[in-house]
């Protein structure tokens, strides 16, 4: 266990809002292990870590653990309330969830990361944290430390896009649209910035680099489609492809994903079928690909069949 000195758990109280709990403070939580968890809905690595963190909401809740999740967003959309409820109900997260919308948690805490875990004894003391994925075995033995029990390990497997990633195989990085943080954009002429313009791939995708096709506005923190039938187009090495996107306040919007060309068939992620269809309803990650058999490089494009859908950033496992 890190040794931090006597640094007590900072204030709750510039939470703009709860789920499932009422207000927490130091009345609510004296005498009580807590564990804190920073959040954003959208977050591949917070999506494989969450199996762990519910797992151990309900295995040490008899034993005085309570959890506190901090969702702080990353991303404009992630403001709205009901999208981080429906983000709870989604992963069946029944602890207490503290609505970060201004920072404020998040600044009194220091905080640079999602996810981040912050462990807390009976007395309010930070004992220690972590940042990112991993560090499960540890992290529980630190839980029953401060609970003072000893016993098995919960078994945890993720399932879907909380599905630990395919580490050895994975070449792509994390990769925003938004011109803020672009990288690897390949359409020739290269980006406008806060203005619709007709872009076009490439006649070849260099490997983790994208492209566009179609009318769209790169703005700060993603692309938007102008026009029906604009595509986006990756060159990955992955087992897993995932994005972020969302609808804005329009109607679903079908979409169709190719791989090297071709309906992904058996390498179809969680949310497209084997023909590469799908509908983008919520402002939330879609895990478009995920690869059975052997992991190699691949081509993703993924059209839209009509207007104003918006693409933040792919993720990889």
């Amino acid at each position: 266990m890190t040794v931090f000195g006597r640094v007590h758990m900072p204030s709750l109280g510039g939470a703009t809002g709860w789920l499932n709990s009422d207000p927490l403070g130091p009345a609510e939580l004296r005498g009580h292990v807590v564990l804190v968890n920073f959040w954003t809905l959208t977050c591949i690595n917070w999506l494989r870590q969450e199996p762990y963190v519910r797992a151990w909401a309900q295995a040490y809740r008899d034993d005085g653990l309570i959890v506190i999740g901090v969702h702080t967003p990353e991303f404009s959309f992630e403001h709205e309330i009901d999208r981080v409820r429906q983000a709870t109900k989604a992963r069946a997260i029944d602890y207490p969830v503290a609505l970060d919308n201004d920072y404020e948690v998040w600044d009194a805490f220091d905080n640079h990361y999602w996810p981040a875990l912050y462990f807390v004894d009976t007395e309010g003391i930070i004992r220690d944290q972590h940042f990112g994925e991993g560090r499960y075995e540890q992290s529980e033995r630190v839980i029953q430390g401060l609970l003072g029990v000893e016993r098995e390990l919960v078994s945890v497997e993720g399932l879907g896009a909380e599905a630990q990633a395919d580490w050895d195989h994975l070449q792509t990085p994390e990769t925003y649209l938004g011109y803020e943080r672009s990288e690897r954009f390949a359409s020739p002429g290269g980006p406008a910035f806060d203005e619709g313009r007709a872009y076009e791939l490439p006649e070849r995708l260099r490997l983790n680099h994208w492209a566009l096709a179609g009318e769209w506005t790169i703005g700060r923190e993603n692309v938007v489609l102008d026009q029906a039938g604009g595509s986006i187009a990756y060159r990955f090495h992955a087992r897993d492809a995932h994005l972020v996107l969302s609808a804005g306040a329009r109607d679903p919007i079908a979409f169709r994903v190719l791989v090297d060309g071709a309906p992904p068939g058996p390498s179809h992620g969680v949310d497209v079928d084997e023909d590469g269809t799908g509908v983008l309803r919520d402002g939330r990650l879609y895990q478009l690909v995920r690869e059975p058999d052997t992991v190699r490089e691949r081509t993703l494009q993924i059209t839209f069949l009509e207007p104003g859908a918006e693409a933040y950033v792919f993720t990889f496992g």
